[in-house]
């Protein structure tokens, strides 16, 4: 095993000594690029006909480097990774780069212009004042809200237990709950229109005083309760309330909420799917830039899309999934365009027709729904607890207040075991259910045949998605061989499946898995979506979604019921997936819209030995004994984290005597404290055995088994309270991120803390991840990322291992950063795969066509 791959950076002096061969006296630029490419090989011959992967083992981490050595040079055209892999030989290559025409400056489409922002003022970066001022400002509207919550809580229980028998209880909390419920929903609504009033096109400063303002709309309206009822009219009713603009009979399936609602316009019939960004706001350069996405009626945007601000799309027009429409983008009307960033296509991504769906079915579902919140759900969630105080003695005993329940040995004993019961109990009884309820329920789909929204149909589809997406299960199982056996008992259809101990990985969801199949020998990373179901504006319709034997899914990847791949495909990372055109086979898929690349490269066979029969027996049951330390090691964890809950209760209810509301206020801050500080150390004392560090290794070595351990013990769920705060700062530096200062994070996602590197005055959108990693068939692979001062990642953009990226650079929205690549200071660089692009005279990158 090596610790760290072979680094291929650039030198400061190019070998000079270049054999070409391959026919025909070579051109002076391809000389040039075998020059430059013999220097990032270390060799001295470069046959101008040599195939970059085949011939001379280069893989893309090596073609970055050469790419990125190119665009150091004044004498050659820029090249980009998809230029290496459209012409994988020096001769083609340069036939390209020489017969390619001048680039101009993209423009947008010409639809319905986007209004956008006046152009950034002149600033002077935030001061340590300020930015000390906001994270206090914060944290007293966080103490606020704790109050009221408090306040709530201890006149809720002392009301509902004072109730006499389970039916004046249950009857006491569906009363309280309603109020609680409907509290909870109208103070978003309340704070936008007091705090802001109406959204316009304008710049905030990070750290400033309009932006605590900002972040308290913002957070509160992504709290709501109301987001719980995504897919339904509810759900569009709260928007309409924050000052949005929907259209009749429209259907926004996404929780990832719009917060500058007054720019968002949604036409009649429109359908907004799954995992979908669309904020009306971005963070760029220390600014908040609430900006317009207008949607014409009839519109489909499909699963896994990012709308930048100023975006639009004409009535009928499509976006296709993993697909975005960078700022400045318009859909003419009719038009289907799909790509990161967007370009015209003639797939058609509506394949569910219309049924009869009118204002009274819709008003129908969501009066009950409405009715079974305030009566099943929220009674259980509010009056549960004091519905136990009431009925069991026990539990009434154990939390009574007074000195003497802390010096009692038997109440720990009690607590210790009802924590035990609830984590590790949770495992067989969840297995139970969602191995039994689920299947019953799919009983009444018929797949293939369409549906109305809102019928008996679509919530038992829902209630299906809900139950066997539970995270906690697939979070213990995953990264193991347990996991096939636990998607299999869900109803996956893994026939013939091939052990290889990864599989799945932890993260992973479906729309049903009864028609979900995955074939020998494939193995899938982390975030894989099957997109089981297709929707209209008034009906649905289940497929079967399948993919090959023998393939390879990177990570965030959306794979629809139309898939064109088969047997042996790699697809890499944030791929968009064909659903048009012939099956591929035995081929790589990288981008939006996808293009071939190999399926393998020399480097990834170097492992291959590891996968004969005797040496997989082998290593496959080193990895399973380590697994089952890693699960058990998480319910350990997790057991020891709803011990200590238990006794903060145990504290408020002590405190309560005493202290009031201010006793309870005060166990509420501690648990928020304490499960920063238990996780933090959790993390520390898994990376204490083994350190993170750089690795090229087989997954059937305990280096990768114990990055496997540092994957699934944390917890990151808690990161996302502090999303926009200076606390997440702190927090991250407590995790290893070597961090600059005033760094804004809105919600970025980095993999391996220890082993990234950010400077001062960053902005990390929304949805937007740090992966110092890869894994690619049965090699691991991974290496740090260095992220320079005053850089900006896009919504949703993802930067792969082993990338530098130097100040003031700027990767836009839902861009794919490869691996190795290098990014010069001030540059823009956006699409999938990423590649620099050219600022107009505003200051705005474009795209070329």
């Amino acid at each position: 095993m090596v610790d760290k791959p072979v680094e291929m950076l650039p030198t400061a002096r190019e070998e000079t000594t270049v054999l070409l061969d391959g026919g025909g006296e070579p051109t002076a630029i391809e000389r040039t690029l075998a020059a430059v490419l013999a220097g990032v090989v270390r060799t001295e011959q470069v046959p101008v006909d040599g195939h970059f992967f085949n011939d001379l083992g280069a893989d893309s981490l090596v073609m970055a480097h050469f790419c990125a050595r190119v665009r150091k040079r004044a004498d050659l055209p820029s090249v980009s990774m998809k230029d290496v892999y459209r012409h994988p030989t020096i001769r083609s290559l340069a036939t390209a780069l020489v017969d390619a025409p001048p680039v101009p400056r993209a423009e947008p489409a010409a639809a319905t212009p986007a209004a956008e922002p006046v152009p950034p003022p002149a600033q002077s970066p935030p001061s340590r004042r300020q930015y000390v001022l906001c994270g206090a400002l914060q944290l007293l509207a966080f103490l606020g809200y704790v109050y009221l919550l408090a306040l709530g809580t201890a006149r809720g229980y002392e009301w509902i237990s004072a109730g006499s028998g389970a039916l004046d209880v249950y009857l006491r909390s569906v009363l309280f709950g309603g109020v609680v419920f409907l509290a909870l929903c109208v103070l978003p609504v309340l704070a936008k229109w007091t705090l802001v009033g109406r959204w316009k096109p304008h710049h905030i400063p990070v750290w400033s005083l309009a932006y605590v303002r900002f972040w308290i709309v913002k957070t509160l309206v992504r709290s709501d309760p109301m987001v719980l009822f995504s897919g339904s009219p509810l759900y569009l009713f709260y928007l309409r309330a924050l000052g949005a603009k929907v259209g009749r009979g429209a259907v926004v399936l996404s929780r990832n909420v719009p917060v500058c609602t007054d720019l968002l316009t949604i036409g009649d019939g429109t359908v907004i799917r799954k995992d979908s960004f669309f904020s009306c706001y971005r963070a760029h350069a220390g600014l908040i830039q609430p900006g317009p996405v207008t949607l014409g009626r009839n519109v489909l945007v499909s699963e896994a899309t990012v709308l930048d601000i100023g975006t639009s799309l004409g009535d009928g027009a499509q976006l296709g999934h993993a697909s975005s429409l960078h700022r400045g983008q318009a859909v003419p009307e009719g038009e289907h365009w799909h790509g990161s960033p967007a370009q015209r296509t003639d797939v058609d991504y509506q394949v569910v027709g219309q049924l009869r769906c009118g204002a009274v079915r819709r008003a129908t579902h969501s009066v009950v729904q409405l009715l079974l919140a305030l009566v099943v759900y929220v009674p259980l969630a509010v009056g549960g607890a004091a519905a136990l105080l009431v009925e069991v003695p026990q539990l009434s005993t154990a939390l009574e207040p007074g000195p003497a329940v802390f010096s009692d040995g038997t109440f720990y004993l009690e607590a210790l075991a009802m924590s035990f019961v609830l984590v590790f109990g949770a495992v067989p009884a969840g297995l139970l259910v969602l191995t039994a309820v689920p299947r019953l329920l799919s009983l009444a789909i018929t797949p293939g045949r369409t549906y109305r929204l809102y019928s008996f149909h679509f919530e038992v589809h829902r209630t299906i998605t809900l139950l066997t997406n539970w995270k906690f299960l697939k979070r213990l199982f995953g990264d193991s061989s347990a996991i096939v056996h636990y998607l299999r008992g869900l109803g996956y259809d893994l026939s013939r499946v091939q052990q290889t101990g990864s599989n799945f990985g932890t993260e992973m969801k479906h729309e049903t898995p009864y028609l979900s199949s995955v074939g020998r020998g494939t193995m899938i990373a982390d975030g894989l979506s099957m997109m089981n179901a297709d929707f209209s504006s008034t009906a649905f319709r289940v497929s079967h979604v399948s993919i090959g034997p023998r393939n390879f899914l990177g990570n965030r990847i959306a794979y629809p019921t139309r898939g064109r791949t088969g047997d042996n495909c790699l697809l890499a990372t944030k791929v968009m997936v064909p659903v048009d055109g012939e099956v591929r086979e035995g081929v790589g898929l990288l981008g939006s819209p996808s293009f071939e690349i190999p399926r393998s490269v020399l480097r990834d066979s170097t492992f291959d030995r590891l996968k004969g029969r005797t040496e997989l027996r082998r290593g496959l049951a080193a990895k399973n004994r380590h697994n089952v330390g890693t699960m058990a090691w998480y319910l350990l964890t997790r057991w020891v984290y709803v011990f200590a809950l238990t006794l903060l209760v145990t504290f408020a209810a002590e405190l309560y005597g005493p202290l009031g509301v201010a006793g309870i206020m005060l166990a509420d801050i501690l648990a928020v404290l304490f499960t920063i500080a238990y996780f933090v150390l959790v993390e520390r004392v898994v990376t204490a055995v083994r350190p993170l560090r750089p690795l090229f290794c087989s997954i059937y070595t305990p280096d990768f088994w114990q990055h496997e351990r540092y994957w699934k013990v944390p917890s990151e769920t808690y990161l996302k309270m502090l999303n926009g705060t200076p606390f997440k700062n702190v927090v991250w530096r407590l995790l290893g991120v070597r961090l600059g200062r005033m760094v804004f994070d809105d919600g970025c996602f980095l993999t391996e803390r220890a082993m990234a590197a950010i400077g001062d005055g960053c902005t990390l959108n929304l949805g937007s991840v740090v992966q110092c990693h890869s894994q690619e068939d049965g090699a691991f692979k991974s290496d740090r990322i260095t992220i320079g001062s005053g850089c900006t990642l896009g919504v949703g953009a993802f930067v792969h291992y082993g990338v530098t990226v130097g100040d003031g650079a700027v990767l836009g929205p839902d861009s794919f950063l490869m691996k190795g690549e290098v990014v010069p200071q001030e540059a823009w660089w956006g699409g999938n795969p990423a590649r620099p692009i050219r600022p107009d005279s505003e200051g705005e990158g474009r795209l070329a066509p």
